[in-house]
């Protein structure tokens, strides 16, 4: 059963039964998930966005979009409109399919992974981590990869609350530290 149909068929009476929500609307969901990722070596070598690029389009089976500095930076030699990061925006079917590659294939690939932190949700139901690794993901060929880079993934959902947020990860089977 693909995540999406368990949202829909086991994780919405779940919710709106431990929530009380007597709304549908109210019951939290998945928004978008956001994958980004940035290098300080694009200032001397603008290709290896073409590879931090390439490696999140094959995580995520959708085209990346090249983020410019906002502003420049003498100490960093980072001009004003200068690319710096790669990001991806995934909603709907590739959203879930992602989360659910995420949870459960590629977060038991982390050397001495516990669990992520319940501290990162930034006060309105979204919740941030960074991953240091990229060969985590089955995708990326692990003979192939130049130098290892992280990524930032943020999870947004459609709650303002914490709670609620984290009672939907957690339902969907996102691994928090006890």
């Amino acid at each position: 059963m693909y995540l999406q149909e368990k949202y829909q068929k086991e994780i919405v009476p779940f919710l709106k039964e431990k929530l009380k929500c007597a709304n549908p609307m109210l019951i939290p969901r998945l928004e978008k998930i956001v994958v980004n990722s940035s290098t300080g070596d694009a200032i001397q070598n603008p290709k290896v966005l073409g590879v931090i690029a390439k490696d999140i389009e094959t995580i995520t089976g959708q085209k990346t979009v090249v983020r410019k500095s906002k502003k420049s930076i003498s100490n960093f030699k980072l001009r004003e409109g200068q690319p710096i990061a790669v990001s991806v925006t995934l909603r709907g079917k590739r959203m879930y399919e992602f989360f659910s590659r995420l949870v459960n294939f590629a977060m038991p690939r982390i050397r001495d992974f516990k669990g992520f932190s319940k501290k990162a949700f930034d006060g309105h139901g979204n919740y941030a981590l960074g991953l240091s690794e990229q060969i985590i993901f089955a995708e990326i060929n692990p003979d192939k990869v130049e130098q290892m880079r992280g990524m930032n993934i943020c999870i947004k959902t459609t709650t303002d609350n914490d709670a609620h947020a984290q009672e939907l990860l957690g339902a969907l089977g996102f691994p928090f530290r006890n």
